[in-house]
């Protein structure tokens, strides 16, 4: 806990009651506490250690509580055992180390033959996730169990993310597990207004555009990218002029015409938009970045745009060039100056003037 408040975790995983799984550690599950090789129940079981070869650079100093764990684990990983006990000692191997797939591959299986309670198994996923919530395997193994729950889990897996994102609005693993949710068991009918909500609170939020962008191109409630374009064109536009300098609606203007270049350098509305901002003479990169690629791609510029970037350029020693896409290349080169060197690629891939 800073500053009086929770911490990430804590707030998204809290502890668990009394009753329900004990926090996680290296322990027994037996109420004796003795190690795997003094309890009955595994005394059949021969241990299998782990093969170093027969002469180990640098062997690892395991811990004696985590070797004899694996030991058990690979003697009844070899032997195929679909049992209670092995499922038991599985949850004890994942504890001991989380990023182990191998272990969570053989729970997956156990959790079939023996017909354990799904839910219950997204108990433990959620005590695992205390101290390791962006553990790939974890969330592998989280979309493996609701998969097989079906849409009964969907509310509380969007509920999830949810929570989730508005700590962490970037955490890749959310994001992803969100969209195979979507995709999987539906629940799209809110999605665009909670994009909304997310770019109101951050319009620089990478992850929430790019969630729209998903969601204009997947939902089967929006028709698609032609039929949203329009709509769509205008929310970013606004956006653009609100925040010049935030790249991300630049990028999210190209993926509305992903399906059409021609229509993209013809639409009044892009070139417009470039024009403007060229215009306020602030945060003007995107706008001439834009403009670069209107004009590789056949836009023919009138005269305003020729002012615009006049008007941009500061040297009265180096005149631009009278093409007009080179003279962009100039200016860029020259105010973004972290890629000038790919601007000057970009220069010199440009056809030389008829």
């Amino acid at each position: 806990m800073a500053n009086g408040h929770p911490s990430f975790l804590a707030l998204l995983f809290p502890p668990p009651a009394l009753g329900s799984y004990r926090t996680l550690k290296m322990e027994s599950d037996e109420p004796d506490g003795h190690s795997l090789s003094r309890r009955v129940e595994w005394c059949d079981v021969t241990p299998l250690p782990q093969d170093d070869g027969p002469n180990p650079v640098v062997p690892i100093a395991y811990k004696e509580e985590f070797r004899e764990t694996m030991d058990y684990f690979r003697a009844i990983y070899q032997a195929d055992e679909r049992s209670p006990r092995a499922f038991r000692l599985t949850r004890q191997a994942i504890v001991a180390n989380p990023g182990n797939y191998t272990v969570w591959h053989f729970r997956r299986l156990l959790l079939q033959t023996l017909n354990v309670d799904l839910y219950e198994e997204l108990d433990f996923l959620q005590q695992i996730a205390n101290s390791n919530s962006k553990n790939y395997q974890l969330w592998h193994h989280r979309r493996w169990v609701v998969e097989r729950l079906g849409i009964d889990a969907r509310a509380k897996e969007l509920q999830l993310t949810k929570k989730i994102l508005s700590l962490d609005a970037k955490n890749y693993h959310a994001w992803s597990h969100r969209q195979w949710v979507l995709q999987a068991l539906g629940g799209w009918e809110d999605e665009l207004d909670y994009c909304q909500q997310l770019l109101e609170e951050d319009i620089f939020n990478n992850s929430a555009w790019n969630q729209r962008y998903f969601v204009i191109t997947r939902s089967p409630f929006l028709g698609g990218l032609k039929a949203m374009r329009e709509s769509e064109v205008r929310y970013t536009v606004e956006a653009i002029l609100a925040k010049p300098e935030n790249e991300s609606p630049w990028r999210y203007l190209r993926g509305l015409y992903k399906d059409n270049i021609e229509v993209w350098v013809n639409d009044p509305q892009i070139s417009l938009v470039c024009l403007k901002v060229m215009n306020a003479k602030s945060n003007y990169v995107f706008a001439l970045s834009m403009l670069l690629d209107l004009l590789c791609h056949g836009f023919q510029p009138s005269e305003e745009f020729r002012d615009a970037v006049d008007a941009l350029w500061t040297s009265d020693n180096h005149p631009l060039d009278s093409d007009l896409a080179k003279a962009v290349c100039c200016i860029l080169e020259h105010v973004d100056s972290l890629r000038a060197s790919y601007w000057r690629w970009r220069k010199s891939k440009l056809p030389l003037a008829a």
